[in-house]
C-alpha cells in the first residue's frame, strides 16, 4: 500500500510540473505524523498559476488513477490551495505565501523524495 501512496505523490509532482510548478518537492511524513504519508509541495508565480497547478493535478489523477480530493482549501482565493488526498496532501502556494509560511521548514526533519526514484 505504502509504495501506491508514494507513487501518486509522484505522480501528483509531475502533474504539477507539466503546468511550470517551482520547486517541488515531496516529503515522507510517515516516521513523523499520522496526517498523512507524503507532502507535495510546490508554487506558482501567481495566483492564475496556483490554481491551474491544482486543476492539473486533480484532472491527471482522477483520469490516470480515478482518485479525486477529499477536499480542497484555498481554490478560490489562489494563494495556497490544499488538496487532502488523505495519504498524501498536495500543498500549492503563490510564491510570496511559500517564503511567508516556510512549511518546509516545520517539517525539517521529513527525508525528502526524490521523484525520479518512482519513474
Amino acid at each position: 500500500m505504502e509504495n501506491k501512496i508514494k507513487k501518486l505523490a509522484v505522480l501528483a509532482s509531475k502533474a504539477a510540473e507539466d503546468k511550470k510548478a517551482n520547486d517541488i518537492e515531496i516529503l515522507d511524513l510517515r516516521d513523523i505524523t499520522v496526517i498523512a504519508d507524503y507532502f507535495v509541495i510546490c508554487d506558482g508565480n501567481n495566483e492564475n498559476q496556483v490554481k491551474a497547478i491544482a486543476r492539473g493535478i486533480e484532472d491527471k489523477l482522477a483520469e490516470e488513477k480515478e482518485i479525486t480530493p477529499q477536499k480542497i482549501a484555498g481554490k478560490n482565493e489562489g494563494r495556497w490551495i490544499l488538496m487532502d488526498y488523505s495519504d498524501f496532501i498536495v500543498h500549492i502556494f503563490h510564491k510570496d505565501e511559500r517564503e511567508h509560511y516556510e512549511l518546509e521548514r516545520l517539517w525539517a526533519d521529513a527525508e525528502k523524495i526524490l521523484r525520479n526514484d518512482e519513474e
